[in-house]
């Protein structure tokens, strides 16, 4: 069985071409760009991102952010409904801090520019999604990612201790001894040796896995696969969320429906116009996502239609225009009018729950390195994320990595990098074979490990992944070919993990035991670099 190098391309530090600094942030969304929002006033910064600054999965992020900053709201009711969502896999102390320090990085952000809806009385605007109790989610029309995004951008970008580096594809974290001491990263077509005593990683989640994704192309788990060579552990990884209200289309990306719309009062109805969540959750529409995936999973399959509806209609097209502009741009684009016809949607892969296992300051166990945002695992999420909780959670755990790293940094600068090389014995397939196989990867990962998983299913995609696994060793200078490598990896991890968790929990759903199983997992499965193997699996 072959298994990935360590690093997937060779190098000697020694002849490399290298750039010195205090800190590198790995990605460019809100976690790594509020990351060096942190570090940068103090420390010299480098951010690292595979496209251009402000093309992220943040800027997709539609609905909000949520927090308990309105009247009536708490902390505590927070706090309930997130643990609620999470099906008892939550990590209380984490998911405490996201509650209680929350609030406060919703006032950092408007201080620094950021232009939140609010209402006449200059209050904001709430709106409710699903799973939360009421209204908490703070909103900039429909494109509140993007109005995140773009105020750290600005406010970053005129930051005098941190320098951007847009198109550079990061392949590896460069380890010594337990030790991060920086990165391998292709700049301006050559190999290039980032270094620092400090590492984060914020490189965002791995929905391109799956062909049917609402995530942009960058999202393919480069972050997660560097963790795992690095020697980081990864958890809760099989709980892979999908998102219910895609629109249904051929293009890539899926577009997103917020699930704001539903907090408006839209309706889920099959092709018979038949609403068909009520019967199924107190909540309706508004229950939990992977509640409302099962469901529309269900009707689908029972109408023999591959996909269903959203019903906005009675919202008036004047206000759904108002409140949703760019929605409604996207689906008169389509052909759509939302003040008419119904929005055909289908559930895509939208999150990652797992990741790289952090403490609550962002550690990830080897000195120095660090991880936030999607593509780590606070324990904040548990088995299901509640919504809007994503951006609340990469503001809030940035602030404390950056806030642990610049206590690091004062103890380490000026550590000397020890004069390491790596020689990859493999090669890979070919460039053009390599794009084959990773779409036939995609394809895989949604037949087989998608909404619906079984022993049989995910038995069939690691024999899969393993005969491709001559191609987790690059055959080529081309970014997609270390992409596919990565794929390769985090897909095997993702199938490993969902085939040990024998219960349907959250967004992992075996149609093979299709009930929650505390007695026996209510645990968390842990991943690891395996020696001679691919992986080393530990249940905690």
């Amino acid at each position: 069985m072959i298994k990935p190098p360590r690093y997937l391309t060779d190098f000697d530090l020694t002849d490399l071409p290298s750039l010195d600094f205090d800190a590198i942030v790995i990605g460019s969304g809100v976690a790594g760009i509020s990351t060096a929002y942190h570090l940068g006033k103090t420390a010299k910064v480098a951010v690292l991102t595979k496209s251009e600054l402000s093309l992220t999965a943040t800027r997709y992020a539609q609905g909000g952010i949520a927090a308990a900053v309105g009247e009536g709201d708490s902390p505590e009711s927070h706090f309930e409904d997130t643990i609620l969502t999470g099906r008892g896999l939550c990590d209380e102390e984490a998911v405490r801090v996201l509650v209680t320090e929350g609030p406060a990085e919703i006032a950092t952000l408007r201080e620094i520019g950021a232009a939140f809806d609010c209402r006449p009385s200059g209050s904001l605007s709430l709106t409710r999604e699903a799973g939360h109790s009421c209204a908490r989610v703070v909103h900039s029309k429909d494109t509140t990612g993007g109005e995140v995004e773009s105020t750290l951008a600005a406010t970053v970008r005129g930051m005098s201790g941190v320098s951007i580096f847009e198109r550079v594809f990061v392949i590896d974290v460069i380890t010594d001894d337990k030790r991060s001491v920086g990165v391998l990263a292709v700049l301006n077509g050559r190999l290039t040796a980032f270094l620092a005593p400090v590492v984060v990683l914020a490189a965002g989640g791995m929905g391109q896995l799956y062909s049917v994704t609402t995530n942009p192309p960058i999202s393919t788990g480069d972050g997660l696969a560097m963790a795992y060579r690095a020697g980081a552990m990864l958890t809760d990884i099989e709980f892979v969320q999908f998102h219910p209200t895609a629109l249904h289309t051929p293009v890539s990306p899926r577009f997103l429906i917020s699930e704001a719309v539903r907090g408006e009062g839209a309706y889920l109805v099959d092709k018979n116009g038949v609403r068909f969540m009520v019967d199924r959750h107190p909540m309706a529409e508004l229950a939990p996502r992977d509640v409302v995936v099962r469901g529309e999973f269900e009707v689908m399959r029972a109408t023999g239609a591959d996909h269903v509806y959203l019903d906005c209609r009675h919202l008036g097209g004047a206000y759904f225009a108002e409140r949703f502009p760019a929605i409604n741009d996207e689906l008169l684009s389509n052909g759509i009018d939302p003040a008419r016809d119904l929005i055909p949607v289908t559930p895509a892969a939208h999150y990652m729950s797992g990741g790289v296992k952090v403490d609550l300051e962002g550690r990830t166990g080897i000195d120095g390195l660090y991880a936030c945002g999607e593509v780590a695992c606070t324990g904040v999420h548990g088995a299901n994320r509640l919504a809007s909780n994503s951006l609340l959670e990469g503001l809030v755990f940035s602030r404390r990595a950056a806030t642990n790293a610049r206590a690091y940094i004062e103890k380490h600068t000026g550590r000397s990098v020890p004069p390491l090389k790596s020689i990859t014995s493999d090669d890979g397939g070919t460039h053009t074979e390599g794009r084959a196989v990773m779409a036939d990867l995609k394809d895989r990962m949604q037949e087989l490990a998608g909404v619906m998983r079984s022993a049989a299913s995910l038995t069939a995609l690691l024999a899969f992944i393993r005969s491709k696994a001559g191609y987790t060793f690059p055959g080529g200078p081309w970014a997609d070919d270390y992409e596919l490598s990565n794929m390769l990896t985090v897909g095997y991890i993702i199938a490993m993990a969902a085939k040990t968790r024998e219960e349907s929990r959250g967004s992992h759903w075996r149609e093979d035991f299709p009930e929650e199983n505390d007695e026996k997992w209510r645990r968390h499965i842990v991943i690891e670099e395996g020696g001679d193997e691919w992986v080393k699996l530990k249940i905690i």
